[in-house]
């Protein structure tokens, strides 16, 4: 039976939006060879969140949104991963865009000539590029809030982009929690409500 304190202790209700790729790389960082349970991420970050909001509160963990992009001639199994496995863990929604070719091949730093092609191989020397991720995760957060799906997002991501929506979600009463990993992002930090360290709490999300 719950105890008067768990009955009377506020509830928010979480939703944690993750930048795959700057989650994988940060969490890399922190441990090489570190193996996420994606399956506790969500209400690890969403219970750690509302503690930081009020100590006496229980997080209500509503989902985790996980946007990233792929390389389809070499990334077939992450993006079957993350389309057939990631994404049916329960409150698990998942947004993967197709990575594209750059338009212009890299430049010589000495004599700015442009080059498409590897003298030596002969492949193609243009990199892909990630397009819309951002944007979808942007409009996403905010789509949510406006129909008050949640009362705390928890945002994993060191993109500084995100400074402004941290700002225009206060004003909506919003609390954004950083999922950082500090020093990255300190200026994304410094706007949201609170920021907690994602490395740190590995140990509950390990695999």
């Amino acid at each position: 039976m719950p105890t008067d304190d768990q009955i009377h202790s506020p509830r928010y209700r979480c939703r944690v939006f993750v930048d795959f790729w700057n989650y994988t790389l940060s969490m890399r960082g922190v441990e090489e060879g570190f193996r996420t349970d994606w399956s506790r991420l969500g209400p690890v970050l969403s219970s750690a969140a509302a503690k930081v909001v009020d100590a006496s509160a229980a997080g209500e963990y509503q989902g985790l949104n996980v946007y990233g992009s792929y390389d389809p001639e070499r990334d077939t199994s992450l993006h079957r991963w993350a389309t057939r496995t990631l994404d049916t863990f329960p409150g698990v929604s998942v947004w993967m865009a197709r990575r594209h070719k750059k338009r212009s091949p890299p430049v010589c730093p000495r004599c700015h000539a442009a080059t498409e092609e590897c003298a030596v191989c002969g492949a193609d020397m243009r990199g892909t590029e990630e397009k819309g991720v951002d944007v979808r995760m942007a409009t996403d957060i905010i789509s949510l809030a406006w129909i008050e799906n949640y009362d705390i997002a928890v945002l994993v991501s060191s993109d500084r982009d995100f400074v402004p929506l941290a700002g225009f979600l206060e004003t909506r009463g919003i609390k954004v929690i950083h999922g950082a990993f500090p020093p990255k992002g300190a200026q994304l930090t410094a706007r949201c409500w609170a920021g907690i360290n994602v490395g740190r709490l590995r140990e509950q999300f390990r695999r």
